[in-house]
């Protein structure tokens, strides 16, 4: 290859990346969290080796890291950690630890075992303004990063857009990094999703009204028509979370243009410029 120039891709070749997707870490935009349901350690490393530089966020879904030896998941921490990606417990756990009044050992035992951010939610339980307040402020104090969450798990919970834009900003005060927006796994029937997992343009339209801006927000949004509906209308730096870890390159490469669908949104870019985010 001689007089081509080499760029940092997988072929070495001068040819870039259709959509300005932001490679290196860290990341404040362009987050991609991922949902992992149980993944063995060497499952766990080849994800690390392969896409590790695409992954801001490593979830243990639900309550799932109360089931592990706690050689093994401190192993599975620190090995994640390692790859320079953060990994946190799913704030069901925490939910139940504040149910029984455990959520301050919680706390300190997340950080003891190498947990570096902790999610806090009340998607099944009701948690106070107080009580939410003084768990983020918390975890903060410990040195944890905190992600919190709004929205409740079951689908016929009423979604209040303005009762939902002032929990985010009341958050993102009280110290937390970034709120996620609840969808579950499935992305079906919760909070501005509709039973076909499509998007209910009016309860987002009016979130968006009363927030700081979209990027304090990590999406869930486990389905492509999803990520695609946020990448077409936010830009390659959305924050996108609940991603499958088997998707993590498939996301990765609608973000950076290397799918049909954006490869199309930035060639409509490129021939109007006005229309760009």
């Amino acid at each position: 290859m001689k007089g081509i120039k080499k760029i940092p891709n997988g072929w070495e070749l001068e040819l870039h990346f259709p959509w300005q997707c932001k490679i290196s870490k860290p990341r404040s935009e362009g987050i991609t969290m991922i949902l992992d349901k149980g993944m063995g350690l060497r499952e766990s490393l080849d994800l690390l080796e392969m896409s590790s530089r695409y992954i801001d966020f490593w979830k243990f879904s639900f309550g799932s890291s109360a089931l592990y030896t706690p050689q093994m998941l401190k192993r599975k921490i620190e090995m994640i950690r390692s790859f320079n990606v953060d990994v946190y417990p799913g704030g069901t756990f925490l939910e139940i630890a504040l149910e029984q009044g455990k959520q301050i050992p919680y706390l300190e035992r997340a950080y003891e075992l190498g947990f570096s951010a902790v999610e806090v939610s009340n998607g099944t339980i009701e948690i106070t303004p107080l009580q939410r307040s003084r768990i983020i402020k918390t975890a903060r104090e410990l040195g944890l990063q905190v992600l919190t969450e709004i929205g409740k798990k079951e689908g016929d919970k009423n979604f209040d857009p303005l009762l939902m834009a002032e929990q985010i900003n009341k958050d993102l005060e009280d110290g937390a990094f970034k709120v996620i927006l609840e969808a579950r796994e499935s992305g079906k029937g919760v909070t501005i999703f509709d039973e076909n997992g499509d998007i209910e343009q009016e309860k987002i339209n009016k979130l968006l009204l009363f927030i700081r801006g979209e990027e304090h927000i990590i999406w869930e949004a486990p389905i492509k028509k999803q990520q695609l509906y946020f990448l077409s209308t936010f830009g390659p730096q959305v924050n996108l979370g609940n991603i499958m870890p088997d998707e993590v390159l498939a996301l990765q490469s609608l973000r950076c243009g290397l799918r049909a669908d954006t490869f199309k949104l930035s060639l409509e870019e490129k021939n109007n410029p006005a229309a760009s985010f």
